[in-house]
């Protein structure tokens, strides 16, 4: 989501794109929205999860845009969203915690959420959220969730193509034979040093078994 009525966003239709142009060459069968208000967003994050209950599959969720945290949970923005005060977030925003609770459902053998949306509260401090990024959330079972960046901090869109995490994420995918945790360890470690330390990617895990990429 990055065309926004307010605080528009130059990368994350770019990083959607080459994520589910990679996902699609690793045989992912890849459903990608752009831009979606909020009907297309909870419609998506239903539909996905009613694939991964139906065929037990490998699933992976990819968000980049802007996202909130209220009272201790993280929100997706819609392009739509017009949230003038708190009361408005429920309303107009898609909770993660839906997507984490229909994991749960799913049953499913291993989940990947990346959450590519740390980015400044687009609405500013007048409308009584003064939390920056978003809230650490424990990650259900057989999940790795990671954030662009650790919770309570804000990531880069990046002065390129794409953002500061998308792009090293990007790289790092595509090693032959990595393991899952090993490409994100390295992701961190890119991000961190090319930030100069003002944006760390954070991972969340209930995972006990190794998987290759």
């Amino acid at each position: 989501n990055g065309k926004y009525n307010i605080s528009p966003l130059k990368n994350p239709a770019n990083d959607a794109k080459v994520i589910a142009q990679a996902l699609s060459a690793a045989g992912f069968a890849v459903n990608a929205k752009f831009d979606a208000s909020r009907v297309e967003l909870a419609g998506a994050v239903d539909a996905y999860i009613k694939e991964l209950s139906a065929k037990k599959c490998v699933g992976l969720f990819y968000y980049a845009g802007h996202g909130i945290q209220l009272a201790w949970k993280n929100y997706m923005l819609p392009v739509n969203a017009d949230i003038g005060d708190i009361d408005d977030v429920q309303k107009q925003a898609v909770e993660v915690n839906s997507v984490l609770e229909g994991l749960t459902k799913a049953g499913n053998a291993l989940n990947v959420i990346i959450l590519d949306a740390c980015r400044d509260n687009p609405f500013g401090s007048t409308k009584q959220l003064k939390e920056k990024g978003l809230s650490q959330m424990d990650a259900p079972n057989s999940t790795l969730l990671a954030y662009a960046t650790a919770p309570g901090n804000t990531a880069s869109d990046g002065d390129g193509q794409n953002g500061l995490y998308t792009e090293n994420f990007l790289r790092e995918m595509r090693v032959p034979e990595a393991k899952l945790e090993d490409v994100f360890k390295r992701v961190r470690l890119q991000v961190r040093l090319k930030s100069k330390g003002a944006q760390v990617p954070w991972e969340s895990t209930s995972r006990s078994e190794e998987h290759t990429s």
